[in-house]
């Protein structure tokens, strides 16, 4: 159906009106560029960066983020944060910053919900097996900023925007400043550049004002959401709040050292740190935090760091997730060299209508391998592996006392040699 031509008149200009608004260190909706130079499209219904988030969560790559760890993986709680639910976090976070800044909300939303596409199952600690193994395999390092553009760019082909692309690949969550200023212009020549310098190891900043504010975002969202979830799964106790900074116990007005002080801690992290950065960042060209919300950032991210993420309790079963990621990673290999049509990375990868021919005929068989268990589920790939590793039964036409036990569930799991993802 037809928008009538006095409406969509009247549309365009409130659209009009409403970037007229914005602060001059906003990115205009009419400054997108994709590699495709498509047709201009009509930005009154569905601007190009709000277009471009349609596009990530309609990917595969984003519809599994529904089951990949954030921190705590191996842990039966459906209280505690998942990819799926970071990502929203952050874009709520960046959209509400955007919002009292006067940037470009669309274009936060859209580099928020691509931000993490690219982690790998067992979050970090996967991430740090992958790494090992791409370098051992002549591929450089892995960089889940550097995969999520390659998930978005490269294997599904989104044909997503260069001011998009760069946010997701220049967010930086374990990297901490005070202060962010743009880089960069918008172009794929300067695109092309930070992707290089990141891939060997370096940092590089967003080069828009919303790709700042993401950067912040994600640091913000899980500070507290860590620490609440730690408590939730006793990953840490009350012993170990002790050691909670004394100047985040100021700046967040907690007075205790029980588990029960910081029970809201996430929501007076989330209300100090937003009002902080709009104070310091309103009518300004970089986006900040005051000094000592700064100084707070830093020391909450070393207490999280030493206490959450190298907890032993956590890392407990580190040896036999690297054996898997090992095991896995050479038996996808296999396949590809041995070309088993009807083995998991030929389905769900090199033969699926979804990815890129391009990028299939072009990635050499390490490339796939590492692309395809970057985008798996840590349920998929726990049962990968056992497929993988466990012997094949095989099954008779007739047997006594008819089906075995399970027989009905593994049937539906393995449905025509394909596990449900």
């Amino acid at each position: 159906m037809e928008i009538p031509q006095s409406i969509f008149d009247r549309m365009a200009w409130s659209m009009a009106r409403r970037e007229s608004l914005l602060s001059p260190w906003a990115t205009r909706n009419a400054a997108y560029l994709r590699r495709s130079g498509h047709k201009i499209e009509e930005p009154v219904i569905r601007p190009p960066f709000f277009r471009d988030a349609d596009r990530i969560v309609h990917s595969k790559a984003y519809s599994r983020y529904i089951d990949k760890t954030q921190v705590f993986y191996l842990v039966e709680n459906d209280h505690i944060t998942h990819r799926v639910l970071h990502v929203q976090l952050v874009s709520k976070i960046g959209r509400t910053i955007g919002r009292a800044l006067g940037l470009n909300e669309d274009l936060i939303e859209a580099i928020a919900l691509g931000h993490d596409i690219g982690h790998v199952p067992y979050g970090h600690l996967g991430e740090k097996f992958l790494d090992e193994l791409c370098r051992g395999h002549g591929l450089g390092g892995f960089r889940h900023n550097v995969q999520s553009v390659r998930f978005l760019d490269t294997v599904e082909d989104c044909d997503l925007t260069v001011q998009v692309l760069d946010g997701i690949l220049c967010h930086n969550g374990e990297a901490h400043d005070r202060s962010l200023t743009v880089e960069g212009e918008a172009g794929w020549d300067s695109f092309e550049e930070k992707l290089q310098r990141i891939e060997g190891g370096g940092d590089a900043l967003p080069l828009t004002a919303e790709g700042c504010v993401v950067r912040c975002a994600d640091s913000i969202s899980y500070l507290g959401r860590d620490l609440q979830d730690a408590l939730e799964v006793e990953v840490i106790g009350e012993e170990d709040l002790q050691d909670f900074p004394e100047n985040c116990m100021a700046l967040f007005g907690i007075t205790g050292r029980g588990k029960e002080a910081f029970g809201n801690i996430n929501r007076r992290v989330l209300d100090v740190l937003i009002k902080d950065i709009v104070t310091n960042s309103y009518d300004a060209d970089c986006i900040a935090f005051s000094a000592e919300a700064s100084a707070c950032v830093a020391a909450f991210k070393g207490f999280n760091k030493h206490h959450i993420y190298e907890n032993e309790r956590l890392l407990a079963n580190r040896e036999r997730i690297g054996f898997m990621f090992r095991y896995l990673f050479d038996h996808i290999l296999d396949d590809i060299e041995n070309e088993r049509g009807d083995s998991l990375i030929y389905e769900d990868l090199i033969n699926a209508s979804w990815a890129s021919r391009e990028y299939i005929d072009a990635a050499a068989p390490a490339e796939l391998a590492r692309d395809f268990i970057a985008g798996m589920t840590d349920r998929y790939f726990e049962q990968a592996f056992r497929q993988s590793i466990l012997p094949v039964r095989v099954r008779s036409r007739y047997r006594v006392g008819g089906h075995l036990p399970g027989d009905r569930e593994r049937r539906g799991r393995h449905r025509n040699g394909k596990i449900d993802r």
